[in-house]
């Protein structure tokens, strides 16, 4: 089954993959304090905006530091107000409804995480005809496709490593690239998977 993108979380850890039957040929690199999705070296030129963007960030808030990870450029404000103190809920949403569903052939939908040093989870998404945002209790799912809604999933990865590889295995169709997340007794840690 094809779903596209997707986010899991659960409380204390989460995950993010690139799924794609339109641009492969992408990969997850470092840089600075996020993990950012972008076209391989043998890429074909593209001037499709929803090929690059960070897709982790690790911010610190009022509350302490906080991941907030998803599968485009909304990542980026749900950070900024993370950073500023908005509380997760209302970082999530406000930038999830005022990036809105990307607007591509398909009506993609924005999907996005959060995961606080407070022990609080939500996941959210924006879609055509709905913004959805929950609290996470146990390991949650929302894609792009056919899952564009919460639901709960199996996810038992406890570490960033577990998570980025997990995700990247899942039999959804058409896996390029993964990132994990967790919290840990030190603060967060992050991993990636490309699949080399």
């Amino acid at each position: 089954m094809y779903i596209g993108r997707f986010v899991v979380v659960g409380p204390d850890v989460g995950a993010y993959r690139v799924s794609s039957r339109s641009f492969p040929n992408r990969e997850i690199s470092t840089r600075d304090d996020a993990l950012t999705v972008g076209p391989t070296a043998d890429a074909p030129e593209t001037d499709n905006p929803y090929v690059s963007y960070n897709c982790l960030r690790l911010v610190d808030t009022p509350t302490g530091e906080t991941a907030a990870f998803g599968n485009g450029s909304h990542v980026d404000p749900i950070a900024e107000k993370l950073e500023l103190g908005y509380p997760a809920r209302d970082a999530l949403a406000e930038s999830l409804l005022a990036l809105d569903y990307e607007k591509d052939d398909y009506d993609t939908p924005r999907i996005g995480a959060t995961i606080g040093a407070d022990g609080e989870a939500l996941i959210g998404t924006v879609r055509k005809d709905a913004l959805l945002v929950e609290t996470v209790e146990e390991p949650t799912l929302v894609a792009t496709y056919e899952k564009n809604a919460p639901e709960s999933f199996d996810f038992e990865a406890t570490t960033a490593t577990e998570a980025a590889t997990d995700a990247y295995d899942l039999e959804f169709e058409h896996a390029v690239c993964a990132a994990g997340v967790a919290r840990t007794d030190g603060g967060f840690e992050t991993a990636l998977e490309n699949g080399n």
